[in-house]
């Protein structure tokens, strides 16, 4: 089996995870999916290449390997319930966001296999979560976790409308402090290109929920762009548009830039 993940550290006290990168499946999985369920449409498509920028600026990048379809690395290991109300994605989901079925009839994986997955995939991935924190904390008094994420813009089974194309979640403001979350919608108010929000429909997973403890000097902020901001379309084949993804990555770069310019 490949690794879960790849992790290339970095000295300055901020590290991005990107745990809905991934695309790899386990010898078998695949045989049990549904010809949709196959094509992995929930993907973060392309989050390494609009996150290279962290390692110019000195930050640590964390990366999924896998795809969410075998463990979602941002629900919490006892899949609870991150936004009570609206339909449940879940910690091994069995329905695409659009509601479509992931598993052909009689192969959706039963608790054991859950257990087993999470074992396998969640844990190792936490658990360097949980070690890199500990040492930029450690080095630097305090640190920030920024959980990149994408999603396509419209998603009527999840969320009514279109996405801005921006969406910062900090859990309400408990997962970081007011300083940093407000020097972010600051500068993205000063972006032409980009509307934005913070704390409107994604308000940060587990990732950001439970990480994020601005009383222990760790702060953690989520970042869901719209696909709109760097694919040519959000259907298949998902492909990249250059010009957006270059105006992108400068916006990335300068949020990061803002994330290293805090202190706790």
């Amino acid at each position: 089996m490949e690794a879960v993940y790849t992790f290339t550290p970095g000295d300055a006290p901020v590290l991005v995870t990107l745990p809905h990168a991934g695309q790899l499946l386990p010898q078998g999985f695949k045989e049990r999916m549904t010809e949709h369920g196959a094509t992995l449409p929930d993907t973060d498509w392309y989050m390494e290449t609009l996150y290279d920028v962290a390692q110019g600026l000195g930050i640590g990048v964390l990366r999924a390997n896998y795809s969410r379809y075998v463990v979602d690395l941002n629900r919490g290991a006892d899949d609870g319930v991150l936004y009570p109300g609206r339909p449940s994605t879940g910690l091994v989901p069995h329905l695409t966001f659009s509601g479509l079925p992931i598993y052909q009839d009689g192969h959706i994986p039963d608790e054991q296999e859950v257990a087993e997955r999470t074992r396998v995939f969640w844990q190792p991935y936490h658990a360097q979560i949980e070690q890199e924190l500990t040492r930029l904390k450690t080095k630097w008094g305090w640190a920030v976790l920024w959980d990149g994420h994408s999603i396509a813009s419209k998603i009527p089974r999840l969320f009514e409308g279109v996405l801005p194309d921006l969406n910062f979640g900090t859990n309400m403001g408990a997962a970081c402090a007011p300083d940093l979350a407000q020097a972010l919608v600051a500068h993205a108010s000063t972006l032409p290109h980009y509307t934005h929000v913070l704390d409107g429909r994604f308000k940060g997973g587990y990732t950001t929920r439970h990480y994020g403890r601005p009383d222990q000097q760790v702060h953690a902020v989520q970042l869901e762009l719209a696909q709109t901001t760097y694919l040519e379309s959000e259907e298949k084949p998902w492909l990249l548009n250059s010009s957006k993804v270059e105006l992108l990555k400068q916006a990335l770069t300068q949020f990061l830039q803002c994330a290293l310019a805090f202190r706790a």
